[in-house]
């Protein structure tokens, strides 16, 4: 049974690279219009609504800063006013700079709760209205591992993912009663610009499946967790990390 996202209209942040550029790749092969936001790098969302549009699906590009809500409030309500609803909300834009806890500075521990907690709540927050009219959507965020069981040197990285899953949670029973499910996900070790200092050789000595992940691995959980196939489901955080915590 494959995956049938047509008709639907999805915002996925950060998508010009990475996890989220997976993300809406993924999902416009899979019939949904996909709105590509970013927030710096226009050429690479440019690029990818291309790739989407020449692989026969449907999107474009839109810029917004999700630390801003003003922007935020202005860009949800021209996508619905341009579509006339929004069916998926994907709230994958984040940044980490890892810190031992006496090394923390204010201006980090600010940007990660103002880009990875904050900006998700606002673009639910501002999507939500227009899904309650319809009765239905579908609000995905991509937490991590790390807010599930922490880690030395990611105290706030955890701080802002942890918080993810309880306004998971949280979204989940305040609006499953309208027909809007919300559910996170949480990568392990994947392969983008976030792990480029990391130690891999290291972690994949303790994940079972013995390799990192891929964006694409990722992606498939997400576009899962859009389409009907997963009717059922909400509140729920699905751990995608080869084993390393099972």
């Amino acid at each position: 049974m494959n995956v049938d996202l047509n008709s639907r209209v999805a915002i996925v942040t950060g998508a010009s690279r990475g996890i989220g550029a997976s993300i809406a790749s993924l999902l416009g092969r899979c019939g949904a219009h996909v709105v590509v936001n970013y927030k710096q790098n226009e050429r690479m969302a440019e690029d990818l609504v291309d790739d989407i549009i020449s692989s026969g699906g449907s999107a474009e590009a839109c810029c917004f800063d999700i630390t801003d809500e003003t922007q935020i409030a202005q860009a949800v309500k021209y996508i619905a006013g341009r579509h006339g609803r929004i069916d998926i909300l994907i709230n994958n834009a984040g940044v980490s700079k890892d810190s031992l806890l006496l090394r923390a500075r204010v201006a980090d521990f600010e940007n990660m709760i103002d880009t990875n907690l904050k900006g998700s709540f606002f673009c639910s927050f501002h999507v939500a209205r227009y899904m309650l009219k319809q009765k239905s959507g579908r609000i995905v965020n991509i937490s991590s591992i790390v807010g599930l069981g922490g880690n030395a040197g990611q105290s706030i990285y955890a701080t802002t993912k942890a918080g993810l899953i309880g306004m998971t949670k949280s979204l989940a029973k305040e609006l499953g009663p309208k027909g809007i499910l919300v559910n996170a996900v949480a990568p392990g070790l994947v392969e983008t610009d976030m792990i480029r200092d990391v130690d891999q050789e290291q972690i994949i000595k303790n994940i079972p499946l013995r390799r990192i992940g891929h964006p694409e691995e990722v992606a498939g959980v997400v576009a899962f967790l859009c389409s009907d196939l997963s009717s059922y489901i909400t509140g729920q955080v699905v751990v995608i990390d080869g084993g390393l915590y099972a």
